[in-house]
């Protein structure tokens, strides 16, 4: 490097020196800059044909459990279909439905008793129990004159 440096300082002469330096490191840098956005072109797409081949395996694993699934459920239903043949009958034809709900007693005031609440506990946690008018309220809370 130091020979390098000698040989151009005598040859380019030390005035032109410091701007032929800043131009060759200028061009140094976008060489630099231009072999990294190769090399992470090169990275993307292998990445993008490893990402390919993973797409392929995974959407051959799917086929694969979706035609077994298909060909499980066909043997079900075949079995399903054999074993069922000698339960219908002639005379019953129709669907089953199912019996109609048993009659059940509601109890008497049954919203009264869940939402029972002691007066007294109303009364203390500030819940109204009665609407007031705007007036009556205006009333009820204005401040008392001091005699």
């Amino acid at each position: 490097m130091a020979l390098i440096g000698a040989v151009a300082l005598i040859v380019i002469g030390p005035e032109k020196l410091p701007r032929v330096a800043r131009t060759v490191g200028a061009l140094l840098g976008k060489a630099q800059r231009y072999v990294a956005d190769v090399k992470s072109e090169v990275n993307r797409s292998m990445d993008l044909e490893e990402l390919k081949k993973m797409k392929e395996t995974v959407e051959t694993a799917a086929r694969d459990v979706e035609q077994s699934v298909q060909t499980t459920a066909n043997d079900f239903e075949k079995d399903w279909a054999e074993t069922t043949a000698g339960l219908s009958s002639p005379e019953s034809t129709s669907t089953w439905e199912p019996p109609p709900p048993s009659y059940k007693h509601p109890g008497k005031n049954w919203r009264l008793k869940r939402g029972a609440m002691p007066q007294w506990y109303k009364a203390r946690a500030g819940v109204r129990t009665k609407a007031l008018s705007g007036a009556a309220r205006v009333a009820r809370y204005r401040p008392k004159p001091l005699n």
